[in-house]
């Protein structure tokens, strides 16, 4: 098969199987740089703030938020929606790999993967934080009790949530693990320590790379990529119908749901482009993480870019087109011209403008243009997420009750909070685990030894 994108070699240079093991495993064997134990400080210090606006939160209450009478929904949901776009790039770049067998995927998924599984967490942790009374958890789980005929609202969004989430995240973090059981097999027999040993080993599940292993594992992935692939759509169509189904101007609109499905892939590629561009960085990995895999990435972002700026053209004609008049004053009004104008801006060029200069070449292969661009693309998907829930909320259709939100430090530190758990368990992953799968990356270094050397003996691969 194909192992360029774009023009560009997904594998840079000539290199043997050893070598590719020997790569890959030593950014786990070898001790952290400095800059690891800057990162984990740093982030366990959010993480600590993040727990105070929590404790805060619980004990004394949710009038510690910035909330008030017409936006009960203020940065939690925000902060909600924004992290569950944010994790939806891992199981794509799982179901581009296993099911649209598209190579370029194959040294970023393990990592994606794991940022899908902690941008989850994070995004979980606000709707539970949310009900205020987290001992009353329990009332979302829908199991016979003995409270009456008081069941789950299966009415509510918020069930819907929960029940999104929850999927979501099992699956997310099933073919995760089960996408590394070879390479965790191999850290085993690899390992110097007996407790390292002891630790993969039951990890990797008495993985001995049998015919019969390899058949299974195959099975076994394509099952769940292929479960994984209408749950991406679905999980964040159930988000977006959390607005569409109100009659809130703004909110109550058909094009929600693959709005921000686009909308999510967008933000998750970009937020895979800043990682993995920092991950080259920090490690000798540019013979793995090539210019073509970021130029692959980056054309993924062009076409999300120009739907995104669709969907933004669209809300704008269909709410003048409509004649409605609530419709028209929250997007020409009040978005477009009016209170929130700015922010409204800042969404158009760094979603549907900026972007744009990726159609260059010079600029995608420009790793300072690269890790710039999809930083603003991602603050972009912030703003947008914000202007949809407060400029819709703060000014409805009473204007008597007209508002301005403003957060709290309370809500400042839930969201600090969030990334400082987000970057400590990828500091953790990055440090226990090879991020880029081993033997993925072999089958493609194997093709590109069969292209350019054909009479070199293949049974090096183990």
């Amino acid at each position: 098969m194909d192992t360029t994108s774009a023009g560009a070699p997904l594998i840079e240079g000539k290199m043997s199987y050893r070598q590719v093991t020997d790569t890959l495993s030593g950014t786990v064997e070898r001790k952290p740089a400095k800059w690891w134990y800057a990162g984990m400080t740093l982030s366990t210090l959010a993480v600590l703030f993040g727990l105070w606006a929590m404790y805060t939160t619980v004990t004394v209450g949710l009038g510690t938020w910035g909330l008030n009478n017409s936006t009960a929904w203020g940065w939690d949901i925000i902060n909600f929606v924004w992290w569950i776009g944010i994790g939806h790039a891992g199981t794509a770049f799982t179901i581009f790999l296993i099911v649209f067998r598209a190579k370029w995927a194959a040294a970023i998924n393990r990592t994606a993967e794991a940022m899908t599984v902690f941008a989850v967490m994070c995004a979980g942790l606000f709707p539970l934080i949310h009900l205020g009374r987290l001992w009353l958890v329990f009332f979302i789980a829908p199991y016979p009790n003995t409270r009456g005929p008081l069941w789950v609202g299966y009415n509510s969004p918020l069930f819907w949530d929960v029940l999104a989430i929850t999927t979501y995240l099992l699956l997310s973090v099933t073919l995760w693990y089960f996408g590394m059981i070879p390479d965790l097999a191999t850290m085993r027999d690899r390992a110097k320590t007996k407790l390292s040993r002891t630790i993969y080993g039951f990890f990797s599940m008495g993985w001995i790379g049998s015919v019969r292993n390899w058949m299974r594992y195959e099975a076994l992935t394509k099952i769940l990529a292929g479960l994984a692939a209408p749950l991406v759509v679905s999980v964040h169509t159930i988000v977006s119908l959390n607005f569409a189904v109100s009659v809130i101007p703004g909110w109550h609109t058909t094009i929600l749901p693959p709005y921000f499905f686009v909308g999510a892939i967008f933000s998750g590629f970009a937020m895979v482009l800043t990682i993995m561009i920092l991950i080259r960085k920090a490690f000798p990995l540019t013979s793995f993480i090539t210019m073509g895999h970021l130029n692959s990435i980056s054309r993924v972002l062009i076409f999300g870019s120009m739907v995104i700026g669709l969907a933004y053209a669209t809300e704008l004609f269909i709410a003048w087109y409509s004649g409605v008049e609530y419709e028209m004053f929250t997007f020409f009004k009040s978005r477009a011209t009016g209170r929130y104008a700015t922010t409204f801006w800042i969404m158009v060029v760094c979603n549907a403008i900026i972007p744009q200069l990726l159609w260059f070449r010079k600029i995608r292969h420009s790793i300072g243009w690269l890790l710039a661009i999809s930083i603003i693309i991602n603050i972009g998907m912030w703003y947008e997420r914000y202007v949809i829930l407060i400029s819709s909320l703060a000014q409805d259709f009473l204007p008597s009750s007209w508002v301005t939100f403003t957060p709290t430090i309370v809500d400042i530190g839930i969201y600090v909070g969030t990334f400082g758990i987000f970057f400590t368990g990828m500091l953790l992953f990055i440090r226990a685990i090879p991020m880029i799968a081993i033997f993925e990356v072999k089958d493609l270094a194997g093709e590109k030894r069969e292209d350019h050397k054909p009479d070199e003996d293949k049974t090096e691969k183990t």
